[in-house]
């Protein structure tokens, strides 16, 4: 058995899909999600994506929402492809100055519900899209000639208080809603609107990058607080959702984190050939200084449901997570499926060792049955593990 290990970008993308669906010029709808893009940055497309026709709209958008009431991958993407980008040019730093279509979608980026809106587009769009691996996928996309919002939007109030208050740093007002119950998705609009931060600093920022800032941000905060615990035991998850499965182990140590993914390859897919393809980043109690190349945003997802665990326990761990992509996942869903999928998995009931040795036999039997896998190949090429036997306790000095 061989595995190759690749960068995330490295994998290949999945093709184009056309679907023959009809789509109107002019139409007005309910707006669930702005959507801001990252190529020709500064200078990316803004945009509002929205079926073509008005409604409860939760459902279009809301990761929480299709974990717990377990949305299929075909029910997630058909309501995505549903949704229409409505899109215009805009300089990221162009906030100070306004504007009608950057106002609305500031406004779609705050709303506690959908914004009912009226759109016309220059063009009839059509679907013909490719999907990239960490966005929520969308329908197709038109230049907009005109929007405009036909109804009072509904703003939360704690979210208004954040929003208005321009001295208080991007940062802090993350880490406030999140510990309110704001789920990543509502946070993920709110910073790559320009809706948070300092007044001077606040910019459009990438939808795609904001989902990692947001991810990233709650994590660090996390870890400081993760990192006040006693250490805790051995202890073994394993689950998962939408073809992403993932093998969570506990080692009683201070806080260290790292995580494989790994491309199975039972049948054609599309991320890989031939063999066994994995990827991997590391950091230890210090933390990281570079963005984590290889496995890119999924890093800092799971790594976000890992800390929720410790902080629930109390405990602090060093973490070893290895993610399982399966042929079941055969439409990139976007990077929510990491932390959803760690979640489901950690609130599997957790198996307990009295020693390393028993938690990795274990594991190592259990992907063995369920994938054909050996995780033997990948815990050699461990740094967490190696790092663990290279570093004396203190306990040894007495």
């Amino acid at each position: 058995m061989k595995i190759k290990r690749v960068k995330y970008k490295d994998i290949e993308q999945i093709p184009y899909l056309k679907v023959n669906q009809h789509f109107k010029q002019d139409f007005f709808g309910s707006a669930p999600a702005p959507f801001i893009g990252r190529y020709g940055y500064p200078k990316v497309n803004i945009g509002l994506l929205s079926p073509q026709f008005s409604g409860e709209m939760e459902q279009y958008d809301s990761p929480k929402l299709w974990s717990n009431s377990n949305y299929k991958i075909g029910q997630i993407a058909s309501l995505r492809y549903g949704l229409v980008n409505s899109r215009t040019k805009w300089s990221v730093k162009e906030i100070l100055k306004g504007g009608r279509f950057l106002d609305i979608i500031q406004e779609v980026g705050m709303a506690k519900q959908a914004a009912e809106v009226e759109v016309g587009l220059k063009k009839t769009p059509s679907l013909q899209l490719k999907s990239e691996k960490e966005i929520t996928p969308w329908g197709p996309a038109s230049e907009i000639r005109k929007a405009r919002i036909t109804s009072n939007t509904k703003i939360d109030q704690r979210v208004d208080k954040i929003v208005s208050d321009t001295d208080l740093k991007a940062a802090s007002g993350l880490i406030n809603l999140y510990k309110k119950g704001f789920e990543e998705n509502t946070l993920t609009k709110l910073i790559s609107t320009a809706n948070l931060g300092l007044k001077k600093n606040r910019k459009l920022v990438p939808t795609r990058w904001s989902i990692t800032a947001v991810d990233d941000t709650l994590g660090k905060d996390l870890i400081e607080e993760v990192k006040k615990f006693s250490v805790g035991d051995y202890q073994l998850y394993f689950g998962g959702g939408w073809g992403n499965y993932y093998l969570i182990m506990f080692l009683p140590e201070v806080w260290s984190y790292e995580l494989f993914e790994m491309y199975l390859n039972k049948k054609p897919n599309p991320w890989s050939q031939k063999g066994f393809f994995y990827s991997t980043d590391y950091e230890p109690y210090p933390g990281r200084k570079k963005y984590a190349e290889e496995t890119a945003g999924g890093y800092y997802a799971c790594r976000l449901g890992i800390l929720e665990k410790m902080i629930n326990h109390k405990r602090q761990n060093s973490c070893l997570a290895l993610r399982f992509i399966s042929n079941e996942y055969n439409v990139p869903l976007g990077v929510w499926v990491c932390r959803e999928a760690t979640r489901k998995s950690l609130n599997e009931k957790p198996l307990s060792f009295s020693s390393q040795e028993l938690m990795f036999k274990y594991a190592t039997e259990l992907i063995k049955r369920k994938f054909g896998f050996e995780i033997n190949l990948l815990l050699k090429q461990s740094k967490l593990l190696k790092e663990k036997q290279q570093q004396k306790r203190l306990i040894e000095y007495n």
